[in-house]
């Protein structure tokens, strides 16, 4: 045999042995693969997953922290009303005594440019069909001329902040007499 005969030999026999050593290798390898493609999957799964618990959580955390602001705005703004009302007291007794009220008319004023700048708005109530949700019946007068549950007299003035009841109103009602 001439040499380029043995090296030619030589590459074929190796070039076999090659090819008999890669088979198992890439059938393993495709196994391999298999495995960790399905790894894969399942870490994108779980990553899905947190990042919708992380969403969820985060949404939650803002509605807390929004429900939360609006509370303490609520509560500041019903002690304002407190005061408000004073002044609204105070002025019509002195209106009756025919005091002059000046004053607190301009006060008043300031404080109604306040409520309405930060969106508190009165209730409506006197005439209106009670609703248990913008108003609180303290007292039941009989009138056959009246619808029932209509509202006949305003005791107190209810308040409403950005969709919200701050106070309900508290009403008068009128029931029809049982006879009718």
């Amino acid at each position: 045999m001439t040499e380029e005969q043995d090296a030619k030999t030589e590459v074929s026999v190796s070039t076999s042995t090659n090819a008999a050593i890669e088979e198992p290798n890439i059938e393993e390898l495709k196994m391999q693969l298999a495995k960790e493609q399905e790894a894969v999957a399942s870490y994108e799964k779980k990553l899905q997953y947190l990042l919708a618990d992380f969403e969820n959580l985060k949404k939650r955390t803002e509605l807390d922290v929004e429900n939360r602001v609006n509370s303490m705005i609520d509560e500041i703004m019903l002690k304002f009303l407190l005061i408000y009302d004073d002044f609204v007291r105070a002025k019509e007794a002195l209106t009756k005594q025919k005091i002059n009220t000046q004053g607190l008319d301009a006060i008043l004023k300031n404080m109604n440019s306040f409520l309405a700048e930060y969106g508190v708005a009165h209730i409506d109530a006197l005439g209106e069909i009670f609703n248990p949700k913008l108003h609180e019946a303290i007292s039941v007068k009989e009138d056959p001329s009246l619808d029932n549950d209509t509202i006949t007299a305003e005791i107190r003035k209810g308040y409403i902040l950005q969709n919200r009841v701050i106070r309900p109103s508290l009403v008068e009602i009128s029931k029809k007499s049982k006879n009718d």
